[in-house]
């Protein structure tokens, strides 16, 4: 289970404050998949951060009885200044993996090569995301969030993120936030519409659909 229990975001920038979960509660259970929906910068990317731990609430809590990872991709959490290798072995010990399994697993799954002992300042975007993946892909979860991150590298990488995240979610479920109804309906059974700082939860991911369209006519 993932609750959130009044949770307050905003940010602060150039003087002006923009709130994007204005005391929201929600619950999502573990047993079912979620596609979160909102127009760009309604707050779909920070609710993940915020599930995953990543970020904290301005004021609120989020509680999680599960292992939920972090959103695919995000290289947030890496340390610029140590070498891919050294961000992977770090994180296997952290999740209590084993660290040689999970270490063979990204270098064949990024196929960033020789970068794997270089520092991850140097990477590119994409070498980050790849990197990102695999880790996330490498580490067993009971929740999987995802920020539309299927989408990185050629359409051969895009075929095996896919593939290696349909194995994973045999045995787990998802929180998925995208533009595309058709990821949402492929992975989701449930939804949830952020809209003017509310998060309005839906029984199936179709009605959290039409919600979304018709705020979008």
């Amino acid at each position: 289970m993932i609750q959130l229990n009044n949770v307050f975001k905003f940010y602060r920038a150039e003087g002006h404050t923009k709130v994007v979960l204005d005391h929201v509660s929600a619950l999502f259970d573990s047993n079912r998949s979620y596609g979160l929906l909102g127009v760009n910068g309604a707050g779909k990317s920070t609710a993940l951060r915020l599930i995953a731990g990543t970020e904290l609430p301005n004021s609120g809590k989020v509680r999680r009885t599960v292992r939920v990872s972090w959103p695919l991709g995000f290289g947030g959490g890496f340390h610029h200044l140590m070498t891919g290798r050294e961000n992977v072995h770090f994180v296997a010990r952290v999740y209590g993996a084993d660290i040689r399994r999970v270490t063979d697993f990204v270098e064949d799954f990024a196929e960033i090569g020789e970068y794997m002992d270089v520092a991850v300042k140097t990477y590119s975007s994409g070498m980050m995301a790849r990197l990102a993946f695999g880790l996330s892909m490498a580490i067993e979860f009971d929740v999987y969030l995802v920020d539309e991150i299927t989408a990185v590298g050629d359409a051969r990488f895009q075929a095996r993120c896919r593939e290696a995240f349909r194995s994973r979610r045999k045995n787990a479920s998802v929180i998925m936030a995208s533009h595309s109804m058709a990821d949402i309906k492929d992975y989701c059974d449930h939804g949830g519409v952020i809209v003017d700082g509310q998060l309005i939860m839906y029984d199936s991911a179709d009605k959290a659909i039409e919600m979304y369209n018709r705020l979008n006519r």
